[in-house]
Formats: C-alpha cells, sequence, structure tokens
C-alpha cells in the first residue's frame, strides 16, 4: 500500500506541472495583453505594468518566476485588482465555492444511492420508471438550464425562495439542486444497474437461504459491492461539480471563485487564471487520490491483486 501511494503521489505531482505549463503557454499563446487600455493611454504606462509584473522578461523567465510562486504557493498580486493579492482572492472565494460543491456533492451521492436503491428493488414497476425518468431528465438537462428554471419557477413565480446571493441557508437550496440534478441522475442509473446485477449473485441467494431480512441482505451485502461503480465515478462527478460551480455561481450572484475565474479570464488577468487553475487542479487530483485509496479500501481484491502480481 505504502509503494502504491508514492507511485500515486509522484503521478499526481507530474500531472499537476503537466497542467500549469500546458495552462501557462496556453495563456501566454494568446494575442493582446492584459494592459490594452492603458496602451491606448499611454505606451509608457503600459511598459512600466509589463516591467512591475515582470512580464517585459522572456517567456521561460516567466515560467521560471512562475514555478517558484507556485512551489511558495504565493501567486503575487492581480493585475486588475492591483490592491489585492490572488492568496487573497482564493481565501475570500474558495470557502463559498467549497461549502457549494461539499453540499452539492452529499446531495447528489444520498439522493442518488437511495433513488437506484429503489428503483432495483422495484424492478419494473412504476417506481422504477419513475425514478428512471427523473435520472434521464437529471441527465439531459445542463445544470445552467436548471438553474434558470428553477429561478423562474420556485423563486419567481412561486416565491418560495430567494433568487440570488448567499447569505442564509435558504440562499442555498436553488444552486444546490442545479448543481445536484446530473451527478444525482448518474448515481441513480450506476446504482440501480449495479444493485441489480449484486441481487442475481450467488452470495445474496445463499443469504436470503439462511433467513437473513431484505434489509441486512440490502445493507450488509449487495449495497457495498454495488457502490464499487459509484465510488469509481465520484473523482469525475466532483470535479464537474466544482468547475460547474463557476457557470452557477455566475447566475445566482454567488460570491466564490467563479467570479473571480470569470472576470481573470475576460481581462487576462494572469495571476489570477493561474492561481484559480493551480489551485482547483490540485484539489481534484487529490479527489480522484482519495477515490482511489477508497477504492481499494471497498474491494479488498485489489489487495489481493497486487500481491499475486497480477
Amino acid at each position: 500500500m505504502t509503494t502504491y501511494i508514492v507511485k500515486r503521489l509522484i503521478a499526481m505531482l507530474i500531472t499537476l506541472w503537466l497542467i500549469i505549463t500546458l495552462t501557462f503557454f496556453l495563456m501566454h499563446a494568446v494575442p493582446g495583453s492584459p494592459f490594452n487600455e492603458e496602451r491606448a493611454t499611454n505606451e509608457t504606462v503600459q511598459k512600466n505594468l509589463e516591467k512591475f509584473y515582470h512580464l517585459d522578461k522572456p517567456l521561460y523567465v516567466q515560467y521560471g518566476m512562475y514555478l517558484k510562486s507556485v512551489v511558495t504557493f504565493d501567486f503575487g498580486p492581480s493585475i486588475k485588482k492591483s490592491s489585492q493579492t490572488v492568496n487573497e482572492m482564493l481565501g475570500r472565494g474558495f470557502p463559498v465555492s467549497f461549502e457549494l460543491g461539499i453540499v452539492t456533492l452529499i446531495v447528489a451521492v444520498i439522493s442518488g444511492i437511495a433513488l437506484g436503491v429503489i428503483a432495483a428493488l422495484r424492478h419494473n414497476g412504476i417506481i422504477d420508471y419513475v425514478a428512471m425518468t427523473i435520472a434521464v431528465l437529471g441527465i439531459s438537462i445542463p445544470n445552467f438550464v436548471m438553474a434558470t428554471l428553477l429561478i423562474q419557477v420556485i423563486a419567481v413565480k412561486w416565491g418560495i425562495l430567494p433568487v440570488a446571493t448567499w447569505v442564509s441557508p435558504k440562499h442555498m437550496i436553488l444552486p444546490t439542486l442545479a448543481l445536484a440534478t446530473g451527478p444525482m441522475a448518474i448515481i441513480a442509473r450506476l446504482t440501480r444497474a449495479s444493485m441489480l446485477e449484486v441481487l442475481t449473485q450467488d452470495y445474496i441467494r445463499t443469504a436470503k437461504a439462511k433467513g437473513l431480512s431484505p434489509v441486512k441482505i440490502v445493507f450488509k451485502h449487495a449495497l457495498r459491492n454495488a457502490l464499487l461503480p459509484v465510488v469509481t465515478v465520484l473523482g469525475s462527478l466532483a470535479a464537474s461539480i466544482l468547475t460547474g460551480t463557476f457557470v452557477i455561481e455566475k447566475i445566482f450572484a454567488i460570491p466564490g471563485m467563479g467570479k473571480y475565474f470569470v472576470e481573470s479570464i475576460n481581462q487576462r488577468d494572469y495571476p489570477v487564471i493561474m492561481g484559480t487553475t493551480v489551485f482547483y487542479s490540485t484539489i481534484l487530483i487529490m479527489m480522484l487520490f482519495l477515490v482511489d485509496i477508497a477504492y481499494g479500501i471497498l474491494d479488498p481484491r485489489i489487495k489481493l491483486h497486487k500481491k499475486e502480481g497480477i
């Protein structure tokens, strides 16, 4: 296990370095400059600003300086908001985005598993058809469309919940629902398919023959094995939820990282673009790593696989 973890950590560092490198050079390959407005007013001002932010240096020098800033986790000041550093923006916006992402992931996992298990236990019944219809709709409708529908119906037409901002738990409900419907639908379909397969296995028949209660058979014997495909996709689902918050935060005027990220792209604010990219890439890579560890814990056969050298 230790060797596996070390290898995965090395692979994570290489992946992160590749993401940083590609983002850096692609960002600088786009024509234009963050100081186009300053060029229109005063070219000397623009040159001074480029010198201050080291943009006048050769690209390989800028790359080396940026790698140093990543190692020290000091991304410097924002170009467009010079009174604020990128670290301050991350510290202010990420807790909000993280809270929204975690709540969404919890809602999606719990509701998706529950929906999938109920659909599998009531296979080919009305509950199964209703659950899978909900799942298909959740997959088919993009989260930004779902957000618009929720605002129009629940907030504007019915007036049940507030439309936007991030002030109280009530303000969390609509953006959480908009983000959670897609992942919930994927988890529900995976859980249902996996449960249907597991329930036909010999050890389930043996458990039934021993007279075990249906609740014990489902939750102790069937569900654990049925969750393996769900665990496999949790990393990518978590990634989609976190990156999806950018659009949802913009729609619901949530003061998270999405606001800074979208603004930085429009304004070509290099430090903010790189800072948010590195920050989120690190989190997502760590999530994928934790999913791999969880998969090994849930399925002991992976350890046996390792020992036998297969």
